[in-house]
């Protein structure tokens, strides 16, 4: 009777998502919206009270009669207009997990934004003040606030350039027809178009002729947001949530860059990274134990690779169990000698950790969870079990008021640098949080972990010489003493179903955002399309938002859902993760490495871009998702698995994939245990790639670092869009497999199998062959460069950008910073340059000393100025490169290329000039 019910309600639902495509068929078109009264300006905004203007729709929810509006210029750029309950007991994101931004509140008449109002039926435009044009106008549809769905709709122009609305892998710039952007994170395996992936970024940007702006809804609940162009409706975007409350905050622009700098002054601007965290890493998941770890870290070294830092997956956990370590694979004598030796070879290492606890009574972290009482629990008081890779386990409630005592305590324990795993940086995942096994309902978890964990892969000894590894890394019969270690014993046993500390209370309140009451939060009637439920309509009455996840209704210990909180579930593991590893290391900055997101997650994490796979497309992908996370998400550091995670890669695919991640901020290497490895080494055209653009690299890591500096002090994108640095050329506008690196560097990787050319689009602007240093005229359309062999990588400089460069590349980012610098001065259209080098100790968290040295190029001259306090390394400037000059005197010169070299031998202690034409 149940399945019939279920199936009934299937149907239903079905229907519902199929009307609400089709606006001249759908029910929400009876529901009233509302009246505005009580309208209370001030000068800096306006607040009014909200009344349901008739009868009652009941849609999806019940509708809440009575809501209030509040309006504020916050900044002379940004408005910030939220639509609430008037009762405050809706969902709001709490501020532990966003802050919300300062608000100096301007007065209207100084705001480059203005609101609108009309008082019934209720509905708001934002336009431009100067101009008058409309940039959001919710006129188009009525204002649904129901107890379990909102709707906001607001007209768009014809064919607008809309980007943003992650995390996906759709077009960078999006589809306006027919196009649906779900926001509900899950375990994404091939990252499929079309879907809701890991991550959540209800942001967009439209760019028009007359300028950009961006439009952020704050809401984490489940939602669909719809792009359409219909007869009836025009051009329109629609808000359709689960929950919550209408948030949003509107920023004026009017350039691209100056609206990522304004909406990273809302979401927070990005986590400044360690240095070597833009070194070379390498990782695979499928490492049969320690030894295959090693082997690997010296094949990079005898291939003259450099690898700054090596990762293990979770094979090096006892049966996938987050805090243990395999006695017999990887224990922890020889993992200690393994970190030992690559931090004397000043080299890093990084493991993963995943949220889920194994409900075993080994290891320990279990029961210590238990004890601080930081699990989910069902509304029995027992520990809601799922599963992931151990079978059976437990997930954190990073809600709980002991989990920052719990999470720190298990990193203390097991990164412990005196007896532990002294890791340098985290790698976090499965964080959506994903219970893939266990599909909905979840009520046999045992039944569904039948074959979980997979069984290890054989005991071995070390199977051949490492030269430079300490003897335990040797073969039997080597001639050296072997450290005795005693093997570890493991009792293997579940531990008892219910635990007397742990107990429910009534935990929910009115009127203090934890959620309305009696609402159905397994079954929502709005069917978002989630594509972890077997068919969209089942994310309604099948219970599809809660497949493969933790069921929806499970609530946490400061009484809000996950119904409401499940798209926080990996940003509040990275945040409770990051101070775990500060108070590992307080002073040092940390790298965590995270797959699930939320708006301002690049405040503590970078994020790499899930479970790709070794195809061409993957390969064209991880260039516009790269792109997305640091322009647009204010997440710098990041990138995909490069050459791909899942299936076989070819020599070719990671030959052309190993050069393009040379370019993107996070550079990982990483692929599946069931493919091929694929370690740069493995073929000679990777092996020769590898040397060539990570040579390249640590060159312009520095130009690389100063620009992530300059994002996280105010938001100023390091990776940028081609729009974004020529937003007056339309042809730019969709382009997403060439961009910017910095300021400077534009990337035009070749794209297509058995290809030797790409076609380049180069703006109405000067541009040097990065290798030639030849000067090309771009003329505003598309140039073909020919005989591009799996070697080669395109690369320009654009005019008018000054690049500091090492004078040479080196093994370690350590030894690359004892390196001095040469001066590239690509002269721009107006015959000037200038640029920008940050120094500091590239680690800590509070710098003793900092450099911040400006360039400045024009008639002859270049003026170098700034800070200069950072003088650990004794850099110096050894030469000046100027392009598009011709030279006179000593200067060596190539007349042809118009490029001059100036040897300068000076030191970064103090301002100086260099003289590069005498006239």
């Amino acid at each position: 009777m149940a399945s019939l019910l279920l199936l009934m309600a299937a149907a239903a639902s079905a229907a519902a998502v199929a009307r609400r495509d089709y606006p001249s068929n759908d029910a929400l078109a009876s529901c009233p919206g509302y009246t505005a009264s009580n309208v209370v300006k001030t000068a800096a905004g306006l607040t009014a009270d909200l009344t349901l203007a008739g009868e009652a729709c009941d849609v999806y929810g019940t509708d809440l009669r009575d809501l209030i509006l509040e309006v504020s210029y916050d900044t002379e750029t940004r408005l910030h207009v939220k639509i609430q309950d008037a009762a405050n007991s809706v969902y709001q994101i709490p501020e532990s997990v966003f802050a919300r931004p300062d608000a100096q509140g301007v007065e209207e008449a100084q705001s480059a934004l203005k609101f609108d109002y009309k008082e019934s039926p209720f509905s708001f435009t934002v336009s431009r003040s100067d101009s008058g044009e409309v940039l959001f106008d919710t006129s188009a549809a009525s204002l649904v606030f129901e107890s379990q769905y909102l709707r906001l709709r607001t007209k768009l122009p014809e064919n607008p350039s809309l980007y943003g609305l992650g995390e996906h892998s759709d077009p960078f710039m999006l589809n306006t027809t027919d196009y649906i952007r779900t926001f509900w994170s899950q375990d994404a395996y091939s990252v499929p178009e079309g879907a809701n992936l890991y991550g959540n970024h209800p942001v967009y940007y439209e760019h028009r002729e007359s300028g950009t702006h961006g439009v952020f809804f704050l809401n984490s609940n489940g939602m669909d947001i719809m792009i359409n162009n219909t007869a009836e409706s025009g051009q329109y975007l629609e808000y359709n949530t689960l929950g919550g409350v209408f948030d949003f905050y509107f920023v004026a622009g009017p350039s691209p860059v100056e609206v990522a700098k304004q909406y990273a002054e809302i979401v927070g601007t990005p986590a400044m990274m360690p240095y070597w965290g833009f070194g070379f890493h390498n990782c695979r998941y499928g490492y049969q134990d320690v030894f295959d770890v090693a082997e690997v870290v010296y094949n990079y070294s005898q291939a003259g690779i450099p690898l700054e830092t090596m990762w293990t997956d979770i094979d090096y956990m006892y049966r996938r169990r987050v805090f243990s370590l395999d006695p017999d694979r990887f224990p922890l004598q020889k993992m200690r000698e393994l970190v030992d030796y690559l931090h004397a070879h000043n080299q890093h290492y990084i493991v993963m950790v995943d949220p889920a606890v194994a409900y075993q009574d080994f290891p320990a972290a279990f029961q210590r969870g238990v004890d601080d009482n930081i699990f989910l629990l069902r509304e029995n008081g027992s520990v809601w079990k799922g599963v992931v890779w151990p079978g059976v386990t437990a997930f954190p409630d990073w809600f709980s008021a002991n989990i920052s005592k719990y999470w720190n305590n298990e990193f203390s324990i097991f990164f412990s640098p005196e007896d532990g795993v002294d890791i340098d940086a985290l790698w976090i995942d499965m964080n959506e949080p994903s219970n893939f096994p266990c599909y909905f309902p979840c009520d046999n978890p045992d039944a569904s972990a039948i074959g979980y964990p997979p069984e290890p892969p054989p005991v071995r000894s070390p199977p051949r010489p490492l030269p430079g590894f300490s003897c335990d890394f040797q073969p039997e019969g080597t001639d050296c003493a072997k450290t005795e270690v005693r093997s570890l014993e493991i009792r293997d046993s579940m531990p008892r179903a219910y635990f007397d500390n742990l107990v429910i209370s009534a935990r929910q309140t009115e009127g203090q955002q934890k959620g309305l009451p009696g609402r159905d939060l397994l079954f929502p009637k709005y069917a978002i399309h989630n594509k972890a439920a077997n068919e969209d309509s089942w994310n309604a009455a099948e219970g599809g938002i809660s497949n493969k996840t933790v069921n929806t209704d499970v609530i946490h210990q400061n009484g809000l859902t996950m119904y409401d909180t499940h798209n926080l579930y990996g940003s509040m593991m990275s945040i409770a993760s990051h101070e775990a590893m500060l108070q590992r290391r307080p002073t040092l900055r940390p790298l965590i490495i995270t797959r699930s997101t939320f708006a301002g997650a690049g405040t503590k994490v970078g994020h790499w871009l899930g479970d790709n796979v070794s195809t061409w497309h993957h390969y064209r992908l991880a260039i516009r998702s790269m792109m997305a996370f640091a322009s647009i998400y204010q997440v710098p550091m990041v990138g995909a698995d490069t050459c791909g995670f899942g299936d076989n890669t070819t020599e070719q695919l990671c030959s052309r994939w190993a050069a393009l991640g040379a370019f993107s901020p996070f550079f990982r290497v990483h692929n599946n245990l069931d493919a091929i490895p694929q370690e740069l080494y493995r073929w000679n055209s990777t092996a020769v790639v590898a040397r060539k653009f990570i040579d390249i690299r640590y060159r312009l890591l520095d130009y690389m670092y100063t620009a992530l500096h300059a994002q996280s002090v105010d938001g100023t994108p390091m990776v940028n869009p081609l729009f974004y640095l020529y937003p007056q050329d339309k042809n730019t506008y969709p382009l997403d497999l060439q961009y910017f690196l910095g300021p400077a560097l534009l990337v035009a990787p070749v794209t297509e199998e058995n290809s030797t050319s790409v076609d380049v689009y180069l703006p109405d602007d000067v541009f040097y062959d990065f290798y030639t240093h030849e000067r090309v005229v771009g003329e505003a359309k598309t140039i073909t460069i020919e005989n591009q062999e799996w070697t080669d990588l395109p690369l320009y400089l654009r005019g008018g950008v000054i690049v500091p460069l090492r004078a040479e590349g080196a093994n370690t980012t350590t030894e690359l910073r004892t390196k001095p610098f040469e001066i590239l001065v690509p002269v721009g259209k107006d015959g000037k340059a200038s640029g920008r080098l940050y120094l500091d100790d590239g680690v800590s968290i509070e710098q003793p000393a900092t450099s911040d040295i400006s360039f400045e190029y024009a008639d002859g001259l270049l003026k170098i100025d700034g800070t200069f306090g950072y003088t650990a390394d004794e850099l110096k400037i050894t030469k000046v490169t100027v392009l598009g000059v011709t030279g006179k005197g000593g200067c060596s010169k190539r007349a042809a290329k118009s490029v001059v070299s100036v040897e300068v031998n000076k030191p970064l202690t103090e301002a100086f000039t260099v003289e590069i034409v005498k006239t």
